[in-house]
């Protein structure tokens, strides 16, 4: 696990996957949205590009693992059997470089609640700064401390996530 200053690249590298998923879900897709660390300006981060994948309500996502393997993404379904589950309803993604995890994406229908979520943390913490400066640096500590265990890092990130996504929501609910 590697966390890097923030690179202004990460908006371009978004731009042109986006790009590329726009055609492999053609018509369903609704909107993608640059998520994650690498989508707030400063930030301390992994450098994997988070992209959110909206599609109209009723798709059936899976059938689109044909075409994101042909985009050389390793399809991992909705990740209800990992260590640290997925949510039902919303697909994951992974295009990798051997280990290193380069794009996440994540395919949810309109409407899902995680849709929601990710989209106020997002924009809270580039709303609010030093959050984003304590979450960047909270990463770097967590990086160092769980180098070899993805596991740990997320585990050690789930207090502060939890407590800035309820502050999100309530920040976003009095717009």
């Amino acid at each position: 696990i590697e966390v890097v200053d923030y690179d202004p690249n990460w908006i371009q590298l978004y731009e042109r996957e986006a790009l590329d998923l726009r055609q492999a879900f053609g018509d369903v897709l609704l909107q993608t949205h640059h998520t994650g660390s690498t989508s707030v300006p400063g930030i301390r981060a992994k450098p994997t590009i988070d992209i959110l994948v909206e599609v109209k309500p009723g798709t059936d996502i899976p059938a689109f693992d044909p075409s994101m393997q042909a985009l050389g993404y390793v399809c991992r379904g909705e990740g209800l059997e990992a260590t640290v589950p997925g949510t039902r309803g919303r697909f994951y993604y992974v295009r990798k470089d051997g280990v290193v995890h380069l794009i996440h994406v994540h395919v949810c229908a309109a409407g899902h609640p995680e849709i929601r979520e990710i989209l106020a943390f997002c924009e809270y913490l580039r709303a609010h700064p030093d959050v984003a400066a304590r979450y960047g640096e909270l990463k770097t500590k967590l990086a160092i401390e769980f180098a070899y265990d993805n596991v740990g890092y997320m585990l050690g990130k789930d207090v502060f996530v939890k407590e800035v996504l309820e502050e999100s929501l309530q920040w976003k609910s009095g717009e």
